[in-house]
């Protein structure tokens, strides 16, 4: 199906009946194209709705941040069931992100500037019927999966297998004893699923870049980096498997030792993603973690060619974005 054809399928099927819940302020205040830069910027992780923070602002913080093209990430429906900690973790974790309508609202109000990704509460019944009516439509990507599921639960394998289908990535939130549980034997997953390409993000991903780091509830470890952690093999060792710089997790790591890091960006300098993730308003350092994960890339990457691999050209590459 022709980008086109799924853009109108996606307005007539999708969103029909749904109010265009861009603010009417970020029509009027934001009337500009998106920015035209000699150096654009793909950012794979935001969310709307983000603790409250509105279009507008969002729209505002992406430009401020230099970002060209956002691909917005939608929380699951809201379940009261184990796989959402009986309702706790709605929202994506509780931080109030919004669902699949505000994605696909968000980005058809800016489409130069937005894209958007397809999710469910990964053990929902109809959670593979909902995802796949999105992608049909023009979603990019599966995610942000952020439930209280193990990694390799038959209802995980069978997104890992849709996403394989629709030739998408899907997104994975790791963390212990909380989401995407079992990270150590996640590479059967990535044995089984060869075809399905696999992004890693948060705190039990970050955590263990460090080959000793054996305490898996210290989700922001400090100080010297070993290489050789369960991370840096699956990046290294799978050709499926790529990491989302994004959160303070993904900071912590770049910061935390820089020299590992310089090692770390050069190492997988072909399989590391930029997202943002964060939810203040000003989208410029230091109160912004995705600006001051940008600059820290500028930093630490070792020529000015990995880092427009990872700030632009791995995730037009990843999504077959044309531009």
């Amino acid at each position: 199906m022709s980008k086109r054809n799924r853009r109108e399928f996606l307005t007539s099927s999708i969103v029909a009946g749904v109010a265009i819940g861009c603010a009417t302020s970020a029509s009027s205040n934001f009337a500009a194209d998106a920015r035209s830069t000699d150096e654009p910027i793909i950012d794979i992780h935001q969310h709307t709705n983000y603790r409250e923070r509105t279009n507008a602002r969002l729209l505002a913080h992406q430009r401020a941040m230099g970002v060209t093209k956002t691909i917005l990430l939608p929380a699951g429906s809201s379940v009261r069931r184990p796989s959402t900690k009986d309702g706790a973790y709605n929202g994506l974790g509780g931080v109030g992100a919004g669902g699949n309508d505000t994605v696909v609202a968000m980005s058809q109000e800016h489409p130069r500037e937005f894209t958007y990704g397809a999710n469910e509460v990964t053990d929902l019944p109809e959670a593979r019927a909902v995802i796949e009516r999105l992608l049909k439509a023009g979603a990019v990507i599966i995610g942000e999966q952020k439930f209280t599921v193990q990694c390799d639960s038959r209802e995980s394998q069978m997104l890992y297998a849709l996403a394989a289908e629709y030739k998408v990535p899907i997104l994975l939130h790791f963390q212990h004893n909380s989401y995407n549980m079992g990270f150590e034997f996640f590479y059967r997953m990535l044995e089984k699923f060869r075809d399905t390409i696999f992004i890693g993000h948060a705190q039990t991903w970050w955590a263990n870049i460090d080959k000793h780091h054996s305490d898996q509830t210290n989700l922001y470890p400090k100080g010297k980096v070993t290489p050789g952690g369960w991370t840096d093999r699956f990046l290294a060792d799978y050709p499926n498997m790529y990491a989302d710089m994004s959160a303070g997790s993904g900071l912590n790591a770049l910061t935390r030792d820089e020299e590992h890091a310089r090692g770390f960006l050069d190492r997988h300098q072909n399989k590391i993603l930029y997202g943002s993730d964060c939810n203040d308003h000003t989208g410029t350092a230091p109160e912004c973690q995705g600006a001051n994960t940008i600059a820290a890339i500028r930093k630490l990457a070792a020529n000015k060619t990995i880092e427009r691999k990872i700030l632009y050209e791995n995730a037009k590459r990843v999504f077959r974005f044309d531009a």
